[in-house]
């Protein structure tokens, strides 16, 4: 296999869950669309809606059924409260799961939070070729799973490997 030499932009989403946010206080929101604009991507649509599963799973499907969107960033409703339902809304449309996201978001979260990491259900994986990263509601927990984990592995030029450059193989 030749190694990918140059960068592929990717159409993403971004879906903030929030009870409490609108767009002008989306900081989280506002972080993502910048960071993946910045680093050569293509924002496909940012949406944000209450912590609803229905909705949240709705909005979604909708981006994993569009062929145009490559892949998704939630964040928000990743905790434990009565409300935080992102697991149980996406969980069920993946086709495959990505353990070791959270398991390495979760260290990493961990160097800057300490023991509060064990709040966190961030997840990511696969649902009709398209990524799905559910990341916490807070700026600094997005920058750390951009910057540390989701950009160097939505970049085709990545060694030894990536996600981006399975991209052609993820329908087989």
């Amino acid at each position: 296999m030749t190694a990918q030499t140059d960068f592929v932009p990717l159409r993403i989403a971004v879906l903030t869950v929030s009870d409490t946010r609108t767009l002008p206080e989306d900081t989280s929101g506002d972080y993502l669309v910048h960071a993946l604009a910045e680093d050569g991507h293509i924002l496909h649509e940012r949406v944000l809606l209450p912590d609803d599963k229905y909705r949240l799973r709705a909005q979604v499907s909708l981006w994993i059924a569009d062929p145009h969107v490559d892949g998704i960033l939630v964040t928000g409703g990743t905790g434990f409260t009565g409300r935080d339902s992102t697991p149980e809304a996406l969980l069920p449309l993946l086709d495959k799961e990505m353990p070791g996201f959270g398991e390495l978001f979760r260290m990493l979260s961990y160097e800057e939070i300490g023991t509060s990491t064990v709040q966190s259900r961030a997840f990511a994986g696969l649902a009709n070729a398209t990524f799905v990263f559910a990341l916490p509601g807070s700026t600094s927990a997005c920058r750390t799973a951009w910057e540390r984990i989701i950009r160097a592995q939505l970049d085709a030029r990545t060694r030894p490997c990536n996600l981006a450059a399975l991209r052609p193989r993820l329908k087989e």
